[in-house]
């Protein structure tokens, strides 16, 4: 289960990483995402998303629909366009700014776990790319449930407490639908595993 979660957790941070390619698009409709992630769907909300999600990704990868998922790409994850940062700081800090204080204290989380931004200045520690594959590491290496927690309790300190802001922003400025409907299923997801994490460690 733990390896399955770390695969869900990859898949999603790749395709928040990177423009949709012709290729990508293809790869995931031979696959059926996102109903080749591990964790299913909970709940009429979580099922709902599922499928728009399926009906999200493109039938045909013409240059000209890859022009326009481009377009949102950009305006979320490079232009800031849409107000929709990526990066924690932004949406904690009183003044919403960058690379702030949860910059430093998911640094400090990957320093713990022997981890470390490849370039903070591209992409700051706090980038949700970046805490997607810390889900990733944590899960596939967990071996007691001090493990789970620490894990827990990041989601709780850190991804859960700007995630859904982000995704909502996002979901209400895209032009096309695949970006907008990730955003959502990503916070699905992420929900569910802290859940699940509650649910393991007997714990609220």
């Amino acid at each position: 289960l733990a390896e399955a979660l770390a695969e869900d957790a990859e898949a999603l941070a790749a395709l928040h990483d990177r423009e949709l390619t012709a290729e990508t698009i293809a790869v995931l409709r031979e696959v059926g995402f996102p109903a080749n992630l591990g964790q299913l769907p909970k709940g009429e909300q979580a099922q709902q998303t599922w499928r728009m999600m399926a009906a999200a990704l493109p039938l045909e990868a013409d240059p000209a629909e890859l022009d326009r998922l481009a377009v949102d790409y950009a305006a979320i994850y490079l232009t800031g366009a849409y107000g929709a940062s990526p990066c924690e700081s932004v949406w904690l800090d009183d003044d919403h700014l960058a690379c702030q204080g949860p910059m430093f204290e998911m640094r400090k989380l990957y320093a713990e776990a022997g981890l470390a931004a490849a370039d903070w200045r591209k992409r700051p520690d706090d980038h949700l790319v970046l805490q997607l594959l810390y889900l990733a590491h944590v899960l596939r290496r967990a071996e007691a449930p001090d493990d789970l927690r620490r894990l827990a309790t990041m989601m709780d300190e850190h991804l859960l407490r700007w995630l859904p802001d982000f995704a909502e922003r996002v979901s209400a400025r895209c032009e096309q639908p695949f970006f907008a409907v990730l955003a959502g299923l990503t916070f699905l997801w992420c929900e569910q595993l802290r859940d699940l994490l509650a649910e393991r460690l007997g714990e609220p």
